[in-house]
Parts: structure tokens; sequence; C-alpha cells
């Protein structure tokens, strides 16, 4: 089919990269919630999804024939991630129609009086293909809507609050039919923020970007445990619990570290971990024991990661309210009044007592580091050169952070 000696299809084909992104450009100037899009968001699934319609339409008008199941999955599965989103039915639609509307006037601009055949042709199968791509995104977005909104309130959820509350379990499987797991893999997690959360005003960007980044946290989860995982999740992090028939490995293949690892590279930001398996019962204390851990982790200024209690052993033992607590702080106290002194010896010490290594984390010159650490000494009687002076310098600084 052409229309001025031109065969449609290959000319909307060669023009699909332009078009697109003229298409994108206009959604961000119409829409403003698409103009609240993380960026990444915009540049990837948006504008591969634009590009994707047009190649469809060239395939349509070149086949002369409607579009199949087949060719509107990418469509569909589109348009369930934008439901997860939270972005809103009319916007998607609303940016259908644009991409339609701009795909017709380039593809009917160069149009003469004899070409009103092949332009009244392609306008019907313009709208044979809208109808479709109405149906299909609408279609598939209300269906996950309707999923998620039955998970959010249904059976999972009370599974989940009588877990953590330690309500009888054998009273919620008499109501709702639901029988706890044997064991449950607890999870606290602690997420950094993503960078288009960052540097913006609270509004519809900023919300999607959390979300989108909560979801591909759940998918990895999911895919982890090969069922859906019960969460109590939002921007800053949550628990998770995992039903599993025995502890997974820690390690190796198929293990959490594994898991946090894709969990981090899904969500693009620091994901911070702490994990126990426990029995129905034991569920509360294993949670708030993740949550402790998580929260010493954050003060020791660790990096991000997996962990467990026997990673913070002298950690969470120096957190325990007592006397000795505060009598350790006190052994720093003469360098209250000198933050660069306690820097270096967070950083010293953090760095396993190398001189070059801990000088360049501080950006001061190595014999700068031997310095301090000499004043260090003269101002609380205390040196990390001597074996026992080094374990009361590190237990000062983890009871400091508690106290």
């Amino acid at each position: 089919m052409c229309i001025a000696g031109r065969p449609v299809a290959a000319q909307l084909r060669a023009r699909a990269p332009a078009l697109t992104s003229r298409v994108v450009d206009r959604l961000l100037s119409d829409l403003p919630v698409y103009a609240e899009l993380p960026h990444e968001e915009i540049a990837g699934d948006i504008a591969d999804i634009v590009q994707h319609n047009l190649r469809l339409f060239a395939d349509v008008v070149e086949h002369r024939r409607p579009a199949t199941d087949a060719e509107l999955a990418q469509q569909r599965d589109s348009a369930a991630q934008r439901a997860e989103e939270g972005v809103p039915l009319d916007a998607i639609l609303t940016a259908y129609q644009v991409g339609i509307a701009m795909c017709w006037q380039e593809t009917a601009r160069d149009a003469g009086p004899a070409d009103l055949p092949a332009v009244l042709e392609i306008m019907d199968r313009i709208m044979v293909l809208q109808q479709q791509l109405t149906s299909a995104v609408s279609g598939a977005y209300l269906e996950a809507r309707q999923i998620l909104d039955s998970q959010e309130h249904g059976g999972r959820h009370a599974l989940m609050a009588a877990l953590l509350t330690g309500e009888s379990l054998e009273l919620l499987t008499q109501r709702t039919g639901l029988r706890p797991a044997a064991g449950y893999l607890t999870m606290t997690l602690a997420l950094a923020p993503h960078p288009d959360e960052m540097g913006q005003a609270p509004g519809p960007g900023t919300g999607v970007a959390a979300r989108r980044k909560i979801r591909r946290i759940r998918t990895a989860l999911d895919r982890f445990a090969g069922t859906p995982a019960l969460t109590a999740l939002d921007a800053s992090g949550g628990t998770v619990l995992l039903p599993v028939a025995e502890p997974p490995p820690w390690d190796g293949p198929g293990g959490l570290r594994e898991l946090i690892a894709e969990a981090t590279a899904a969500a693009g930001v620091p994901v911070t971990a702490a994990a126990e398996t426990a029995e129905p019962a034991a569920v509360p204390a294993a949670v708030a024991r993740n949550a402790e851990i998580v929260g010493l982790v954050a003060r020791t200024g660790r990096p991000a990661g997996l962990y467990r209690l026997a990673d913070v052993l002298l950690e969470y033992q120096l957190s325990r309210p007592s006397e000795a607590l505060h009598g350790l702080a006190r052994l720093l106290h003469p360098l209250e009044a000198k933050p660069e002194l306690l820097r270096t010896l967070e950083t010293y010490l953090g760095h396993g007592l190398d001189r070059r290594a801990a000088a360049a984390a501080l950006h001061v010159h190595p014999n700068t580091v031997d310095y301090r650490i000499r004043r260090i000494d003269r101002l609380t009687g205390l040196s990390p050169a001597r074996p026992a002076d080094l374990q009361y310098l590190s237990a000062a600084l983890v009871a400091r952070r508690s106290v």
C-alpha cells in the first residue's frame, strides 16, 4: 500500500525512531502524569512500547490484517506494570490515542487526491488497531489491579498480620481457610532511595519511582520463593515472610546473598537485609531481631548487604542497656571536641588498621593518620596498636553509637 508513490509500511519503519522521540515528547508535554514519571521509565519502557506500536502499525498496513494476539502481548505486559505502579488507566489510554493520532499524521501527510482509496483503507486499519489496543490494555490493567487489590485485602494479608502479631493461627485457619507454612524466612529490608525519588518534591513521579522499586523487589522475592511472598514494604523497606520447608543456604547458587544481590540489581538501589528462619510462633521475635540488626548495621556504617546475628554479635550485645555500656562510651569523651580524631579512629578500625587505606578514605596523608592515632592515645590512654586497648576502642565506638 502506497501514498505519494512510497510504500507506507517501509516509510513508517524508517521513521520509527524519530517519530518515537516526537511521540514521547508530546506525552511529556500533554500528560502531567507522564511528565512526572522517572526518566529511566520514560527512556526505557515507555519509549520501547511506543516504537513497538509504530512497527506493529507498519505490519498491519503492510499485510492488511488486524494485529494478532501475540503481537499485543507487550502492550498487555506494559499495562500490567503501569497498574502495579499506580499510573491511572485514563492516562495510559490517552497516551495510546496520542500515539495513534501522530502515527496517522505521519502516514497521511504527503497524501494527494489520487491517494484517497489508500488513505481510507489505512484509516480503517488504524481504527481497528486502536480498538484492539484499547481492549488489550484495559483488560490487562484491570486484571492486574484486581489481583493487587485482592492480595492486599484478602487472606494473605490477614495471614501476615497474624504471623507478625502472634495471633492464634488456628483461629485464622478456621476463619480464612489458610494454613501457615511449617517455617518462614523472616527478612527485614532497608532500601535506599532511587535517584528518581531524590531531588524532587513529593508527587506522582516520586510515588511511581518508589512503587517501581518495590515491585522489582517483590518480583525477585517471589521468584526466589516460587510463590508470592508475604510483604509489608514501603519506599524505605519493611518486612518480608517467605514460606520455607527448611532454612535456605546463606551463600552459593540459590542462596540468600544471591537473592539480595539480585534484588539490589533489579531495584537499582543498595539493599540492606537481615534474615532468620523461624517457626510461625517465633516469627514476631525473629522480625524484631532482624529490625534491630538492620538498625545496628546502619548505625555502625557498614555497607549494604545481607546480615545475620552472628555478623553483629558484639554490636548487638553492647546495644543492650547497662551501666557498662555508658562506661564504655565515656572512654571516648576526651575526643568529643575533636571530631576529626573520632572520624579517624572509626576509619582506621574500619579499614583493619591499614593506615594507607584509612588515609585514602579520609583524603589525608598516611603520616596524618599516624599523628592523629598518637593524639588519641594521649587523650584517652588507649591505642589501637595495643591489642588489649584495641578491644576497648572497638567496643567504645559501638557503645557510643548505642547510648
